[in-house]
């Protein structure tokens, strides 16, 4: 079966849902996706989905209900949440053709009615990840960003206006930055504590079964994962080191 052009892609995603979606990239907060299987079962939890996610730990959520649909209705199907949530079109093309590929082997013709299905939710995208600021802050930026720091005391614009549209929009961007960083610091604390909580359970496994003789391997690995690393990551100094250091 040949691939769905983009164009198309788009056209028949707009179509289904009701979006006015303009790239592919938008799909990466997991919102449509969501949908399309509603679409086809009808009995997606809607209200937990965020149309109009903006930032990634707002992506990652949808795509944790992806993952619950795809468990329930037995879809064998892997979702790479890490790099679909990073917006980029490829990997987002990828999983759309797919999508709309099960969709057309799944689809029974029933009606579907998508704006009531999401209770009229906005659905106001941006195409990349988590942006810092609304549109708005191109007028006033636009207008002073490159002026070289002067201040435009008897400029040939109306004066004082526009430094202060400059600073309101900073402030602006400071305000969403914060919020940004503390949904973030809330994401990284909620799954730390979480791998935290399946760490001392498994330390506690292992250690009962090496004073009973015995050994897991499967815990052995569970361990081997929680205690590896990527490149470019470093242990911080105060971290409790592995039991065995090729671990790391």
């Amino acid at each position: 079966m040949a691939a769905v052009s983009r164009t198309d892609l788009l056209a028949w995603l707009n179509d289904l849902l009701q979006l006015n979606y303009t790239k592919i990239e938008q799909c990466g907060t997991g919102a449509a996706y969501c949908q399309i299987m509603d679409s086809i079962y009808g009995d997606v939890p809607m209200s937990r989905v965020k149309m109009n996610a903006k930032h990634e730990y707002e992506f990652v959520a949808n795509f944790k209900v992806l993952q619950n649909i795809f468990k329930a209705k037995k879809i064998d199907k892997p979702i790479p949440i890490e790099k679909l949530v990073k917006c980029k079109m490829q990997d987002n093309l990828e999983f759309l053709q797919w999508a709309k590929r099960f969709w057309d082997s799944n689809y029974g013709g029933q009606g579907y009615d998508p704006v009531a299905r999401r209770k009229g939710a906005p659905t106001d995208t941006p195409a990349t990840i988590a942006p810092l600021s609304g549109p708005r802050s191109t007028s006033g930026l636009g207008a002073t960003g490159r002026s070289g720091g002067k201040t435009p005391i008897s400029g040939h614009r109306a004066g004082s206006t526009q430094p202060n549209e400059a600073v309101q929009n900073l402030q602006a961007q400071l305000r969403e930055m914060s919020t940004h960083m503390e949904g973030l610091e809330k994401e990284r604390d909620f799954y730390f504590a979480k791998l935290r909580d399946i760490e001392i359970l498994v330390q506690q496994q292992v250690e009962a079964q090496e004073a009973a003789g015995q050994q897991d391997d499967s815990l052995k690995e569970i361990q081997k994962i929680l205690y590896s690393t990527e490149d470019g990551f470093e242990v911080p100094e105060n971290a409790v080191p592995a039991e065995e250091e090729e671990t790391f």
